[in-house]
């Protein structure tokens, strides 16, 4: 079997459009966990995921969802790998991504907090003191529940517009 590169450009193209089963409105290439897409020399297709944390309970959709629409494409060899180093980081959400968060009233991320090398220090306080909101912009927020239907977001209310909002924390 002759494998070119349109093959693997095609299987990255495919499996880039995956949504996130958490967040739908991105795709794990907006959110940033599918870290790379490539063909070995049998053809089988090789995604490599890296989870938003570790334990992460949406990891098995998202590997059960890129493999699906690949074998869906015609690879009828996937395999699906979780790639754990460098760990993930909110950095990692594109700009599109960033884009699509607030169109549907998320607030987006800030700047992750940089990581010294070793372990990663427990930080009880929030990472951030104003989050924008994501509807009219103002500055005039407060957290209302450090979580949300998700371990990665925060629910925020404004205080302008006096909307409820979720926020995807920082890490």
């Amino acid at each position: 079997m002759v494998i070119t590169l349109l093959d693997a450009r095609r299987a990255r193209r495919i499996a880039e459009q995956v949504p996130d089963p958490e967040l739908p409105m991105l795709t794990l290439a907006d959110l940033g966990v599918l870290r790379d897409v490539s063909l070995t020399e049998d053809g089988t297709v090789v995604a490599s995921l890296t989870p938003t944390y570790s334990g992460c309970p949406a990891m098995a959709e998202m590997r059960a969802g890129v493999a699906a629409r690949l074998r869906d494409a015609g690879y009828t060899r996937v395999e699906i790998r979780t790639v754990l180093d460098p760990p993930w980081t909110s950095d990692w959400i594109t700009p599109d991504g960033r884009r699509k968060l607030a169109e549907h009233g998320i607030a987006p991320p800030g700047a992750a907090p940089a990581r010294p090398a070793g372990p990663v220090p427990l930080v009880l306080a929030p990472t951030r003191r104003s989050v924008p909101c994501p509807r009219c912009g103002s500055a005039d927020t407060e957290e209302t529940s450090r979580f949300a239907a998700t371990s990665c977001k925060a629910l925020w209310r404004c205080l302008a517009c006096r909307e409820p909002f979720e926020y995807v924390k920082e890490i």
